[in-house]
């Protein structure tokens, strides 16, 4: 009878056991076997490690989860606990997660390093207020004007037929001030889009627009920093705050590390990125001091713009003001 019990509660303890494994189930549009997935997949395998089996990520590359709305949507009723999107995917839910998509506001990559210090933690407090905890933030690099046609000033731009992403307003702001109405797409439906000709002219990193594949339809770049991408992972804090501290701890600390492994790789991906598009017969126009001194005024008018619509809270615009007068040394 005494093996009977003991056997009998070993059993119990196992199903509790089981039971108590959580899968944190994470979509994301970044296409299977590119950086961004082979970085998430190894930081799900680290967790799991880690955890001894308590706790899992699943993740659904490729947008088979729809866009950053349905994905939100699968969070609140629990089909879904987080998502990678872009900072300007998930302005509907937190607006200043859009902060350093601002169009021309960087001129180098030490800026945005140096502005990101002071500016990462403000952003994770408000996903924490927005009921999320962003458990990696990322810098996809710069994205450039990449078109079908050539692009040299503003009127060329404006001939164009320009994509921006669906609900993205910073991007609309930005194209709006240079005279273009452009048209709004999710991201899924940009690719068939350049094919049938609904858009010729896209933003995106080199990197990006070879792992989407647009790069076969495109053959100009502007040499001219137009956004700065930046890739962010946010899951449900109410899924983080059921696991123990160590488990949380470790799913922090994986994707952490994960996403801080993928600036190097971006910066790299990049740089060799825009080397092929190049042999592949893209174009590179470099704009002339004038022509970059329109190009910024385009970007002041479209922040101020911004700003003053309340698309960027004015916390986060004072200590984007006050970061990036110390990252470039002026008072």
């Amino acid at each position: 009878m005494n093996k009977f019990v003991l056997f009998a509660f070993g059993l119990v303890a196992a199903c509790g056991s089981a039971q108590a494994a959580t899968t944190i189930k994470i979509a994301t549009i970044a296409p299977d076997g590119t950086a961004w997935m082979r970085e998430m997949r190894a930081s799900g395998d680290a967790i799991k490690a880690r955890t001894s089996d308590r706790v899992q990520i699943k993740y659904y590359p490729g947008g088979v989860m729809g866009d950053e709305p349905a994905v939100l949507r699968k969070i609140k009723i629990g089909q879904l606990q987080g998502g990678a999107f872009t900072g300007g995917e998930l302005s509907q839910l937190v607006k200043d997660a859009q902060i350093y998509s601002l169009p021309f506001l960087f001129k180098t990559q030490d800026e945005v390093d140096k502005v990101r210090v002071q500016l990462d933690p403000l952003l994770k407090k408000s996903f924490e207020q927005a009921g999320f905890e962003a458990v990696g933030i990322s810098g996809g690099g710069f994205a450039y004007l990449m078109s079908v046609k050539d692009i040299k000033n503003k009127d060329d731009l404006k001939a164009a037929k320009v994509w921006v992403p669906q609900g993205d307003r910073i991007a609309e702001a930005g194209f709006k001030a240079s005279g273009v109405t452009p048209i709004p797409l999710p991201l899924a439906d940009v690719y068939t889009s350049l094919q049938t000709g609904l858009i010729d002219t896209v933003a995106n990193t080199p990197a990006g627009a070879i792992a989407f594949q647009w790069h076969t339809k495109l053959k100009h770049m502007v040499d001219l920093p137009l956004t700065y991408v930046v890739g962010i992972l946010v899951i449900d804090k109410k899924t983080l705050d059921s696991l123990s501290a160590d488990d949380r701890k470790a799913v922090n600390d994986e994707i952490g590390a994960a996403f801080a492994r993928l600036e190097k790789i971006n910066r790299d991906d990049n740089a060799q990125a825009r080397g092929a598009l190049e042999k592949q017969g893209v174009a590179i126009f470099k704009p002339n001091a004038d022509e970059t001194r329109s190009w910024d005024t385009v970007g002041e008018t479209a922040r101020k713009e911004l700003i003053s619509q309340g698309e960027i809270t004015p916390d986060m615009s004072a200590a984007l003001t006050r970061a990036l007068s110390q990252a470039r040394g002026t008072p």
